[in-house]
This record gives structure tokens, C-alpha cells and sequence, in this order.
């Protein structure tokens, strides 16, 4: 029987990840929180929650509201997201591996002790510490490195560079409130065009290019959160399919993965 792996968060980086493992014919479970903040929503599994069901390149995920649900998604073939932000579902799944993919720049609650092979992603993990490996998520020579002893690099709070942009490329909400979208993902846009509202607040463009991230409409924000993101080499494309970045940080998964399994063969 294949592995089973459960993934904390469906975003475009743990959706990645997910893509990587069941690639490698592991069984796959994802969770999220009821109301995803997920950007990049067109590569990202988290969609499952509020439309039941969300396709990535070649692999749906289907919405399941409990672990009997999910297990079940799995035996149809399907990949299975949960709303279960405190991760509840763990004891009755009892995964082979557990990957925290949250990217909360902290650890929101994960132990060494959870599963068999537990695997950080990001900041905030502390390799032999609260999981068994960590896996770097910053651009760079180290992105997608797995650290079998220490912890990834802290972070910047400064995206990393797409097209030569960084933080110019990252769209924020304007005030607290509920955001509004007035383009949607796959737009071409150009430099002061009205990208959201929030409230009477209005959110710009900030670089010409393509809209390739965008939070969903009805999203609570608070002011000076990511609400959107233009991608200046303005390719449509790219906002189907996973980005390099995601694809990196699951080899480093797969990896950590792996090499524990091994080492518990022994």
C-alpha cells in the first residue's frame, strides 16, 4: 500500500507539494481553514473548500467534511480537503508523514511526534526539534533545500524576484474591511488600473502585467495584507500551473519524505 501523507494548507505552495507527492503515488489528505486566504487560487487545492471541488493541472480535489469522508475521496481516486485547521482529523487518518505547508512564518502548533515523518516548510521549524526535517522556501540557491538539522532561513517579509520585480509585484489591501475584486486572475493589466475595493478604499495595480493571484470576493482583510499579485512577464499561462517555486519546495518534501521512510525500513 502507497504512503499517506496529510498536508497543513492548501495553498499554491503546499498545493505544489501535494502535486509532487501524489506524483510519486502517495496518498494525499489536505486541510485548510473555512475561509482560505489563498492568492493564487487557480493553482491552489484550497478552492475545494468553498467550490466543493478544485482541479490543479492534472489532479481534482474534492471538498470532504470529515476523515471517513476523505478516506473514501482517496478510494475514488480523488485528492481529499478538509476544513480542519487544528488538524483533529490526525488520530483517526494516522498518516505515514505529516507536512505543515501552512507558511504561517511560525509554527502553529505541529510536533515531532504527530507522525512517523514529520516535515516542516518554511520558517519557524526546527529540524530534530518539532519536526524531522525542514524544507527552505525562500528564493534563492537554497530554495527547495532540505535541512536535516537546523532550520530554514528566517523570513524578510520581501517577496522574492519574478521578472525582475519584487515587492512592487505584491497588491495590498488598502484598509480593513471586505475585499472586493474588479479584475480577476489571467487579466492583463497595466500600471493604476482599479485592481479592488475595500469599502470605498481602492486597491491599484501596481506594475503592468498579468493579474496572477487575487483573493476571492467577500475575503475579510485588514489593511496592509497580500491581497493580490501582477506577474510583469505577462503570461496568462503561468497562472495555470504551479510555479517553480512550489515545485522546488515539494522536491524538498518528497526528499525528507524519502529518506525517513527509509531509514525506518531499517
Amino acid at each position: 500500500m502507497s504512503m499517506t501523507v496529510l498536508i497543513r494548507g492548501a495553498g499554491d505552495i503546499a498545493s505544489g507539494i501535494a502535486l509532487r507527492l501524489w506524483h510519486a503515488g502517495m496518498r494525499v489528505v489536505m486541510t485548510e481553514i473555512a475561509r482560505p486566504t489563498t492568492i493564487r487560487r487557480t493553482v491552489a487545492f484550497s478552492d475545494a473548500v468553498t467550490r466543493e471541488e478544485q482541479t490543479v493541472e492534472d489532479v481534482t480535489a474534492l471538498y470532504a467534511r470529515n476523515a471517513a469522508q476523505a478516506l473514501d475521496t482517496l478510494e475514488d481516486g480523488y485528492l481529499p480537503v478538509l476544513v480542519d485547521p487544528d488538524c483533529t482529523c490526525l488520530a483517526e487518518l494516522r498518516p505515514d508523514a505529516l507536512v505543515d505547508a501552512i507558511l504561517a512564518k511560525r509554527n502553529l502548533g505541529t510536533r515531532i511526534t504527530d507522525a512517523p515523518i514529520v516535515v516542516g516548510v518554511g520558517p519557524g521549524f526546527t529540524a530534530g526539534v518539532d519536526c524531522h526535517a525542514a524544507v527552505e522556501t525562500m528564493r534563492g540557491h537554497t530554495l527547495g533545500r532540505v535541512c536535516y538539522e537546523g532550520s530554514p532561513l528566517p523570513n524578510t517579509n520581501v517577496p522574492g524576484l519574478i521578472g525582475g520585480y519584487a515587492g512592487e509585484r505584491v497588491l495590498r489591501a488598502p484598509a480593513d474591511g471586505i475585499f472586493e475584486g474588479r479584475v480577476r486572475i489571467g487579466d492583463h493589466v497595466l500600471q493604476g488600473e482599479l485592481a479592488g475595493m475595500v469599502g470605498e478604499e481602492r486597491m491599484f495595480v501596481t506594475l503592468d502585467g498579468v493579474v496572477r493571484g487575487l483573493l476571492a470576493d467577500g475575503t475579510p482583510v485588514h489593511k496592509g495584507m497580500k491581497a493580490g499579485d501582477v506577474d510583469p512577464r505577462d503570461d496568462a499561462a503561468y497562472c495555470r500551473t504551479v510555479s517553480d517555486k512550489a515545485l522546488a519546495v515539494g522536491g524538498g518534501v518528497l526528499e525528507a519524505i524519502l529518506h525517513f521512510h527509509a531509514k525506518n525500513e531499517e
